[in-house]
Order: structure tokens, then sequence, then C-alpha cells
């Protein structure tokens, strides 16, 4: 498909469903959109990033201090040329960092130095998912502008099926489309 001009920053955190990050990037790419990846340490425990390079064909972000040659901070850098910032799945973890301010790897710096739109697509356990704590960090995400694609009931790794199974790629899709759709309409009437 023809590329949009639109850059996405995805951010693939630690979560099982971390494997459908690589679809969920070829069908991105073929809506027209560049996609980076970035990674957090514990993602590595589901997915390299090899595999995830392979399908968003440019280089996976995963470390401020493995980039020999760049100048500028990669955060920033990441902040600057992203049209908008996904993060698909989002752990538990992630959400509460993200709702806090908290800064300690590559993703959660470019989210606070950018003023992208945030698109956030949680898989987690179903008690993980409904617990006070993350639901209370999603509705502080969610009061602060950030799009929350609902995860859906299903079978989840734990062998229970219930609520916490990453959202189809096509529902993620259409809410990172709708959110920049809105963004640009918003940018229009200032």
């Amino acid at each position: 498909m023809k590329p949009n001009g639109k850059n996405i920053l995805l951010g693939v955190t630690a979560s099982i469903a971390a494997y459908k990050a690589c679809d969920l990037i070829t069908d991105l790419r073929e809506a027209g959109f560049t996609v980076t990846v970035t990674m957090t340490r514990d993602a590595h425990h589901f997915i390299t990033p090899l595999a995830l390079q392979s399908f968003a064909g440019t280089e996976v972000i995963d470390d401020f201090f493995s980039l020999p040659g760049r100048t500028n901070p990669v955060h920033i850098e990441l902040a600057k040329r992203s049209d908008l910032i996904l993060v698909a799945p989002a752990s538990a973890d992630v959400i509460a960092k993200l709702a806090h301010g908290l800064a300690d790897d590559v993703l959660s710096c470019a989210v606070l130095a950018s003023d992208a739109p945030l698109v956030i697509a949680p898989a987690m356990n179903e008690k993980m998912y409904t617990h006070r704590f993350t639901q209370e960090n999603l509705k502080r995400l969610k009061e602060n502008g950030a799009v929350v694609v609902e995860p859906i009931r299903g079978h989840l790794v734990c062998s229970d099926e219930g609520m916490g199974h990453l959202a189809d790629n096509q529902a993620i899709l259409r809410a990172v489309q709708q959110r920049l759709a809105s963004s640009e309409l918003s940018r229009r009437s200032q």
C-alpha cells in the first residue's frame, strides 16, 4: 500500500501477546504507516528484536546505551518523529509507569517527551486487568488524552478464559486511524 506519511512508534511490552506485534506491524504498514519499534527490556523474553525488525523494516530500539553513532538522545528523536505512539501489547507494568509519569526505559521516556497522540492496547490476565489499580491507571491515562483499545474476552495464557486478551488488529488499527484523524482535525481548527 502507498505510504501515508505518518510515523507510528510501536511500543512492545512484556506480555505473551508480544508475538502478535509482528502481524500488527504488517497491518500498520499495509495501511501505509511507517513503523518504528521500541521494546521494553522484559519484552525480550517473549519476542526478539530481530523478528520485530524483520516485519517493521526499521531498527528496533530497546536501549539508550547501545546506539553507537547517535548524537541526539534517542527518546527525543523518537518523540519528534512520531505522529502517534501505540503501545501494544501494553502490560500492567507499563500502563502504571505511563499513568504516573515514570520514565526508566526508551518507551516511557519517548512517551513523556512526545506531544503525539497515545493509543494503548492492554493485554494481561483478567485479574490483573480488572484490578482496581490497573483500572485507575487506565482511567488516568484516558483523562489525559490516551485512547485505550479495550482487551477482549478470550483464551489467556494461564489457561483461563477471560477479559484481557489483546484486541484484534483491526480494532487497534481503527483506533490509530481515528485518533490520527481527530488529531489532524484539531490541528486544522487551531
